[in-house]
């Protein structure tokens, strides 16, 4: 009897121990699964179009230029480089239905003037900085420059957008969309010309990156009352990750 009840309680122990392997044979499964699927799900959410632009991973470019100046490959608001993104009077934040001198930010042009002598936008009127956190920067009339001068620029498409294609000099490339620009409520100029605000300032006037089908400006517009208008922005990357 005893025997018999030895046998039984060893026929026991192996059944807890099979239901036991078999238990955690499942739970391995289900956490490897587990494992597969959150990617996805992560990589989707950080995708959301809904998704704070701060909270957004932004890609940059090393075009290999002097001033070492890191351009995102996409406007700010924009998730393709070929999308427009949002417009920007310059020193404002956040994109407008209307672009007016009258609903400017400064409309009596009090900030970054020849009283102030200021020449570059502070961060918290920086629509890269403020739009993208710390890490970016609207680019100077200098990184502009060298953008200009030692990059091949090539009008192109990409996905049906014109636009010019621009290689450094280590071969890497970004790509700049003919977004025109907004003024009152209208958009101008799309596909035809591309305006790029830069944070560079002088007296009441305000630099910016001009191109078309027929090249680009070197030199920066200097006009006064254009501050107000719409111009697309394309940051800057202040450190490598």
């Amino acid at each position: 009897m005893q025997k018999e009840q030895q046998s039984v309680f060893c026929h026991y122990r192996k059944n807890g121990y099979f239901y036991q392997k078999s238990f955690y044979f499942i739970m391995k499964k289900f956490i490897l699964l587990i494992g597969i699927i959150l990617p996805f799900v992560f990589s989707s959410c950080g995708d959301d179009n809904d998704e704070p632009e701060s909270k957004k991973k932004h890609d940059y470019v090393d075009l290999g230029l002097p001033s070492g100046a890191l351009w995102a490959t996409c406007n700010i608001g924009a998730n393709t480089p070929e999308e427009y993104g949002y417009y920007f009077a310059w020193g404002e934040t956040k994109p407008k239905d209307v672009y007016s001198e009258e609903n400017y930010k400064w409309p009596d042009y009090s900030k970054y003037n020849n009283t102030d002598n200021k020449t570059v936008l502070d961060p918290e009127d920086d629509a890269a900085t403020v739009n993208w956190g710390s890490q970016w920067r609207m680019p100077t009339k200098e990184e502009q420059d060298d953008l200009c001068k030692y990059c091949t620029w090539q009008w192109t498409q990409r996905n049906g957008v014109n636009g010019y294609w621009v290689t450094g000099p280590n071969g890497k490339s970004i790509f700049l969309p003919a977004a025109g620009q907004r003024v009152g409520s209208t958009i101008e100029s799309e596909g035809t010309f591309g305006m790029i605000w830069s944070r560079t300032g002088s007296s009441n006037y305000a630099y910016y990156l001009f191109f078309s089908p027929g090249g680009v400006h070197y030199e920066h517009k200097e006009l006064r009352n254009i501050r107000y208008f719409g111009f697309t922005v394309r940051a800057v990357r202040v450190w490598q990750n």
